[in-house]
């Protein structure tokens, strides 16, 4: 039975990875239409922590994972290691003694709370006592709401996040309230700092890119730019002469090197590695999620009748992220990089059917399932192949982290 996960990461204000939320669906039959909430919440902690591995699923982070009444009280909670969950009490679970007294058991062991889509009910206020976290939708509750529930909470030591903060008003009105995480898609619309220069190590890097993604690659003069740059020079010898290729001689030479991955690998390489370089100033899950991106929308290719694309997919995800990395709009850095027209226009918004593929993927990760059944059927997509392809893509990822620093 496929196992189909979304995360969805939450951030402090210093725009750091503080966890993850977890959202799964429980299978193809119901889970768009009639999921069960006990069960898409049981199969969140089974699969989470006893099949998938939380580590690979939030790289040690907290997982905030939604729980409903029955799950609560049937101290489920307890099988799982308080230092990774932030238990998610959900809005439908009435506050009664028995939820009450579930939570105050919970507290003593050491678990910490959060209270979902929260709106003030004066029968709350023995869970506003317990609860570490309450979680504020900005885009259903009134300004004057998501300001007053901090200035009434705020003191006894409660931590306000912000839930679908998607722009970047939202973003700074949620840090002048005082909330103190917030949880969104907010790195798509990325603060633009205007008048911001580009480093000179990152303008050698970005040349780097522009070159590689020409339609034909010319390796002596890719040689010469990548002389310019001695870090990548060393990543580049010492990832071509690592155990991974097995060769008997050592290679010395940068221009042999390039010819010995050929042009498929060392554009996918070169992009990975620049785009890291380029994301080292920026939140850690930018250049993650940028990464991981790129290979889930590969993978897709062959699903989706574009087996073709499936490197125009791969740099599709990869530079879905790049505004939030330079800090500059994703209109003006796509002018600079020789990608093909489709691929821009899908990242601006523009409707094609690579752009059906991006919007695919960012349901995905967004656990909107309802809207990622429709798109699956309007793209031929076999949904049950699209955990296997995301966890895979996760696995991927996370190894060439590992793998990048190493070669740092």
């Amino acid at each position: 039975m496929e196992t189909f996960i979304a995360r969805q990461p939450i951030f402090d204000m210093n725009q750091k990875v503080y966890g993850y939320e977890l959202l799964f669906r429980s299978g193809l039959d119901n889970v768009f239409r009639h999921t069960d909430p006990d069960q898409a919440t049981s199969k969140v902690i089974a699969d989470s922590f006893f099949l998938l591995g939380i580590q690979s699923l939030t790289g040690g982070k907290r997982a905030f994972i939604n729980i409903t009444r029955d799950i609560l009280l049937n101290e489920f909670l307890f099988l799982i290691p308080k230092e990774r969950i932030v238990v998610e009490i959900l809005e439908n679970v009435a506050p009664d003694g028995k939820v009450v007294a579930a939570c105050e058991k919970l507290k003593r062991a050491g678990y910490l709370l959060a209270l979902d889509d929260f709106v003030y009910d004066d029968r709350y206020q023995p869970l506003i006592e317990l609860t570490d976290f309450i979680k504020v939708d900005f885009l259903s509750t009134e300004k004057e709401a998501r300001s007053g529930l901090v200035q009434e909470f705020g003191p006894s030591g409660v931590r306000f996040l912000a839930e679908k903060v998607e722009t970047l008003e939202m973003l700074e009105e949620a840090k002048g309230m005082g909330y103190t995480y917030c949880q969104g898609y907010f790195f798509s619309k990325p603060k633009i700092i205007s008048g911001k220069d580009i480093p000179g190590f990152k303008l050698h890097y970005l040349s780097v890119l522009q070159e590689i993604h020409r339609p034909e690659l010319d390796f002596g003069r890719l040689t010469e730019i990548i002389k310019r740059e001695v870090s990548l020079s060393f990543k580049l010898l010492r990832y071509i002469n690592s155990a991974f290729f097995g060769l008997r001689n050592k290679i010395s030479s940068l221009k042999q090197a390039l010819l010995l991955l050929g042009e498929r690998e060392i554009r996918k390489w070169i992009t990975l590695v620049t785009l890291a370089t380029l994301g080292e100033d920026k939140p850690e899950d930018v250049v993650t999620q940028s990464i991981l991106r790129a290979k889930f929308c590969e993978s897709l290719a062959p699903f989706t009748g574009l087996f073709r694309r499936s490197e125009d997919l791969f740099l599709m995800g990869m530079f879905s992220m790049i505004d939030a990395i330079l800090g500059r709009p994703l209109s003006e850095i796509l002018l600079e990089i020789p990608i093909a027209e489709d691929v821009k226009k899908a990242l601006l918004g523009e409707e094609n059917r690579l752009g059906e593929v991006y919007q695919y993927v960012l349901s995905y990760e967004r656990g909107e399932w309802n809207k990622l059944s429709e798109q699956g059927l309007k793209l031929g997509i076999d949904e049950g192949r699209t955990a296997h392809l995301y966890m895979n893509a996760v696995e991927w990822s996370s190894g060439f982290l590992v793998e990048a620093s190493t070669i740092s």
